[in-house]
Parts: structure tokens; C-alpha cells; sequence
């Protein structure tokens, strides 16, 4: 079943969290910590497969998750990093954000694998926060949490020449004299349900891809008929061929219909009219000369020719004007940009999905009370044993290593005054404790190595 715009969810792989743990071996009663660090999470990514060309796989499964990342284990083992998933995409797909409607990425051109989640960093095991002063830290760091998103698939061809017009006014017909395409051909409305695409081979000229989009009739733009479903497919082409009915077999009008269908594309997106555009007037085999000297080719020239779009009489079924039509196509695009239309990225994942832990607000409440939360607060919280002295040392230096602190003090905090960090965690603020705990750490340090390189020179002596 054709399908050519699908809603899915995706989601990269968690980072596995650091391990605690500790040397045990024999002859070494107080081994150090030895806790690895976590694999990271598998990312997202979408790749080109040439060989697809819609989007009906996704009918069955709407959610695609990437492996998460293992923890870290003892002897300073790294978790697996979770493998990637990589999901194939018809070449021409283009990447929406659902919420917003933005584009992610355009699966089109040189871009043909792109990474559009990434995984979960590994968290650090304990024996990455051994120091001098704290040999035997009871923490590890937790994974980073998995990115996930809605996302739309959009997928729109990737054609040269985009074939237009009302229902039953002889694209197919057209489309199959001109290329290998066999497309559905009756003599009733939507015999088209789904785009068709052709190659049209010139001789002594390079070739061209043309796109029958089906179902175009007055209110596509706004969901009327099958247009609605069917006109992102001419985004891309850089010229239009519209077929209008010249001999009015069904008694419409050709000029309201081409103005009308003109008026469906601009509505839909105003750009489409500024692409070079030629107005095929077909089922000239079936003009019946009423004796009037009334020439309807004549009449829709007329109409649209001062405007600069050329008017080429021609008979699908007979082929009557068909290669005068194409080598002028083929001469539009000759003067028009080789390469593919390519949708601009307007979206970045990374900035909306900010889940590096680097965020977290600081503010005063209704009470005069100093705010600090976050997710990256609470994880630190969380994996840091605040009973012990070490453990809310290492947290103090962390406030300030992470600009917390700098934070509090660009509010006005004051010696005395109460910060809340967390749910739970509320103390008043002396700058100069900060001040000590950090100078204790660095002079506390220094005296170990001080008291290292004396015993070491002692034993050397004796």
C-alpha cells in the first residue's frame, strides 16, 4: 500500500549509570575504588534506502527505540554502549517535529544518513571522583536520560516536471505516451490514487523525471478531493506542466479550470507559482469545429500567453504536439538549477531536547527563599550522600564549580540567608564556609603529599 506521510515516536538509548564498588583481593584489606563508567545509549538515525519508495512499513510500527547503554561494572569495567538504530527511509523524506511542523531534515540530495537523536552519555563510576581526600567515594555518576521525540514523515518526490490539472484531463494518458510509466487509465474521475513517476528519454537531450500528482480539484488546498494528500509531491519538481482539457468533453471551461488549479497551488504554497510552468492543451483530436471560427487553443493563449506562460497544443492519444512540449521542457530546465529541492533545516533537536544536565533555575519565591532546582540538581542530589561530611563537601563544590553559586549572588543572596536545593535540601548561605571547605580540600591535600614525600624519603634514608 502506497503511503506517503506517517506519525511515529522516537527515542534514543539511555546512558547506563557509573558502578560503585571497591577493590577486593586478597592482601589488599582497604582496596580503592574500582566502579567503571556506563556505555552510552544507541542514537537515532535515518538512512536513505533507494530501494524503498513509500512509507507503508511504518503503518505497523509507530515506535522506534534505540538500545540503552549497560551499566558500568567492577575492575573499572565500561558498560556496552547500546547499538544505534537506524531506521530506512525512502530517498526524498523529509523530517518533521510533529509539535511544531518544523523541518528536522530532508533525506534528499548528498544527504543520505543522518543522526537525528543522540544517546545518553555514560555516567562515571566512583573511580573517577577519588581523590586525596575522599579515597573511598560511596557515588557514581547516573546515565544521561534518553532523548525522545513525535516526529512526522513526509515523503515527497523527487521529480523535474510535475504533471497538474483537474481529474480525467489525460495525465496519465500522457504520462504513459511520453515515459515507460503505466498508470491506471479509465474514463472516470480519481482513476489516480497514487502519485506516478516517469522518465521521459529525449533524443540528443538529457533525460527528465515527471510526477503525476492525482486528485487536484478546486479546495485541494483546504482537503478537498485527493489533492490535499498529494501536493507535497510537487514541491520539488522545478517546472509544471498543466494539462487542461481543450475540447471541454465534460463541458468545463479550460481557462477557469487552469485559473483555478493555479489558485489551489498558490493557496497551498505561494512558490509553486513562481517556477516555470507550461500549460499543455490537450484532446486537441476532439475539438469539434462548431463553424463558429472559434478556436478554444486560441482563446486559452490568449488568456495565459501575455502572462508568459507558453501554451502547447497537443493529443495525449494521437502524441500530436507531444514532442514540441518536451523539448521545451527540457529547455526550461536546462536554465534551471540542477540540483534537488532541498528543505531547509529550521529545527535543531539538540537545542530543544537539552537533556545534557546542564540545566537548572535559580530564583526567589513568594518567601524571600533561594531556589536552586533542576534536573541535573536533582541527579546530583541523588547520587551524593549528604550525611556524610565528604559527600556535602563534595556537593558545596559542585555548586560552585557549576556556577550555582555565581547564580545566587547575582539575585542579592546575603550571609544568613535560606537556599533550597531540591526537594529536600535547605541550609543558610555563609560564603565563607564555601571559601574554607574548598581551601580545606586544597591544604588537606597538600599536607598528603607533603606527608607522602616525607615518608617515602625517610624509607629511603633507613
Amino acid at each position: 500500500m502506497f503511503s506517503d506521510k506517517v506519525r511515529i515516536f522516537i527515542k534514543s538509548g539511555k546512558g547506563g549509570d557509573g558502578h560503585v564498588s571497591f577493590r577486593r583481593e586478597l592482601y589488599v584489606p582497604a582496596g580503592g575504588p574500582d566502579g567503571g563508567n556506563g556505555g552510552h545509549g544507541g542514537d537515532i538515525i535515518f538512512q536513505v534506502d533507494k530501494g524503498l519508495n513509500t512509507l507503508g512499513d511504518f503503518r505497523h510500527n509507530s515506535k522506534y527505540i534505540a538500545q540503552s547503554g549497560e551499566e558500568g561494572g567492577k575492575k573499572r569495567c565500561t558498560g556496552k554502549n547500546g547499538e544505534d538504530l537506524i531506521i530506512k527511509v525512502p530517498e526524498g523524506t523529509v523530517i518533521y517535529d510533529d509539535e511544531s511542523g518544523k523541518v528536522i531534515a530532508d533525506m534528499s540530495g548528498d544527504n543520505m544518513k543522518e543522526t537525528i537523536l543522540k544517546g545518553g552519555r555514560g555516567g562515571k563510576g566512583n573511580m573517577n571522583y577519588a581523590t586525596a581526600t575522599m579515597q573511598a567515594p560511596q557515588y557514581a555518576q547516573p546515565g544521561q536520560e534518553a532523548k525522545e521525540l513525535w516526529v512526522r514523515l513526509e515523503l515527497k518526490c523527487i521529480a523535474d516536471v510535475g504533471l497538474v490539472g483537474f481529474p480525467n484531463v489525460g495525465k496519465s494518458t500522457f504520462l504513459s505516451r511520453v515515459t515507460n510509466a503505466r498508470p491506471k487509465i479509465a474514463n472516470y474521475h480519481f482513476t489516480t490514487l497514487n502519485p506516478n513517476l516517469g522518465v521521459v528519454d529525449i533524443d540528443g537531450g538529457k533525460g527528465f523525471v515527471i510526477a503525476d500528482i492525482p486528485g487536484l480539484i478546486e479546495g485541494a488546498s483546504e482537503g478537498v478531493g485527493l489533492g490535499h494528500q498529494f501536493l507535497r509531491h510537487i514541491e520539488r519538481t522545478k517546472v509544471i506542466i498543466h494539462i487542461v482539457d481543450a475540447a471541454s468533453t465534460e463541458g468545463r471551461d479550460p481557462i477557469a479550470d487552469i485559473k483555478a488549479i493555479n489558485a489551489e497551488l498558490e493557496a497551498y504554497n505561494p512558490d509553486l507559482l513562481k517556477r516555470p510552468q507550461v500549460i499543455a492543451a490537450n484532446k486537441i483530436d476532439a475539438i469539434y469545429d462548431d463553424g463558429s471560427g472559434t478556436n478554444p487553443v486560441e482563446l486559452i493563449k490568449a488568456a495565459f500567453e501575455p502572462e508568459g506562460i507558453k501554451v502547447y497544443p497537443i493529443s495525449a492519444v494521437t502524441g500530436q504536439g507531444v514532442k514540441e512540449l518536451l523539448y521545451a521542457v527540457r529547455e526550461l530546465l536546462d536554465n534551471f538549477p540542477d540540483d534537488v529541492v532541498i528543505f531547509e533545516k529550521e529545527f535543531d533537536v539538540d537545542e530543544l531536547l537539552d537533556n545534557s544536565d546542564d540545566n537548572y533555575n535559580v530564583y526567589i519565591d513568594e518567601n524571600g527563599v533561594f531556589i536552586v532546582e533542576g534536573e541535573r540538581i536533582d541527579k546530583m542530589l541523588g547520587y551524593t550522600n549528604l550525611e556524610s561530611e565528604k559527600g556535602f563537601n563534595f556537593f558545596q563544590k559542585f555548586m560552585k564549580s557549576s556556577g550555582a553559586i555565581d547564580r545566587l549572588e547575582e539575585l542579592g543572596i546575603e550571609e544568613g540567608d535560606t537556599v533550597r536545593v531540591g526537594d529536600y535540601l535547605e541550609f543558610d548561605y555563609y560564603r565563607a564556609y564555601l571559601i574554607e571547605i574548598m581551601y580545606d580540600t586544597i591544604n588537606i591535600s597538600l599536607h598528603n603529599l607533603i606527608t607522602d614525600y616525607a615518608m617515602k624519603h625517610i624509607k629511603e634514608r633507613n
